[in-house]
C-alpha cells in the first residue's frame, strides 16, 4: 500500500523530557503508526501528488505544528502548519485523564481503573476527531492514524 508512513521522526529540539509514562506512549504510538496507518495526500489544484510510502517529520515551531511530508527516498512533498489552538484543550484533558489513569493502575481495583480507561479512550477519540478536521485538505488520515498521531502531538506538547 502506497498511502502509508513508512518512518516518523518527532523534532527532538521539541521535545522537554519525558516522563517514564509518556515515554512509554510515545514508543507505543510509532511502534503502531508504523505497524498499521493510513496517509495520503490529496491531489491539488491538477499537481501530481508524489505517491507513497513517506515519512512524516512532526515538530512544534513558532506556536504552531508542522507536519514534514517527504517520499521514501527523502524528497520533500510537502509541509504544513496547523494551529495548537484547537489542540489544547483536548491535549489538557488528555494529559489530566493519562494522570488519573497512570495513578489508578498503582492503586485502584480493575474496575475503577476501567471507568477511567473508557474517558481516556473518549478524550483521545476526540483528539483524533479534531486532527481529522484540522488535516482536511492537507493529508487523508483513517481514525486509527488519527489517534496515533494525536498522541504524538500530545507528546510533542508535553512539558
Amino acid at each position: 500500500m502506497t498511502n502509508r508512513i513508512s518512518a516518523i521522526e518527532l523534532d527532538e529540539k521539541s521535545l522537554a523530557r519525558p516522563t517514564p509514562e509518556i515515554e512509554q506512549e510515545r514508543r507505543v504510538a510509532i511502534f503502531d503508526l508504523l505497524e498499521e496507518n493510513s496517509f495520503g495526500l490529496p491531489k491539488r489544484d491538477d499537481r501530481l501528488v508524489p505517491p507513497g510510502p513517506y515519512r512524516l517529520g512532526l515538530a512544534i515551531r513558532d506556536g504552531r505544528l508542522v507536519f514534514d511530508v517527504a517520499t521514501e527516498p527523502g524528497e520533500k512533498v510537502g509541509e504544513f502548519h496547523l494551529s495548537l489552538g484547537p489542540f489544547r484543550q483536548v491535549v489538557k484533558d488528555y494529559f489530566q485523564i493519562c494522570e488519573s489513569y497512570f495513578e489508578a493502575v498503582k492503586r485502584l481495583p480493575p474496575s475503577q481503573i476501567e471507568a477511567i480507561d473508557m474517558a481516556r479512550r473518549g478524550i483521545h477519540n476526540e483528539g483524533a476527531r479534531v486532527l481529522q478536521e484540522r488535516l482536511e485538505g492537507k493529508a487523508e488520515v483513517d481514525k486509527d492514524t488519527a489517534r496515533r498521531l494525536f498522541t504524538l502531538i500530545c507528546v510533542l506538547h508535553w512539558g
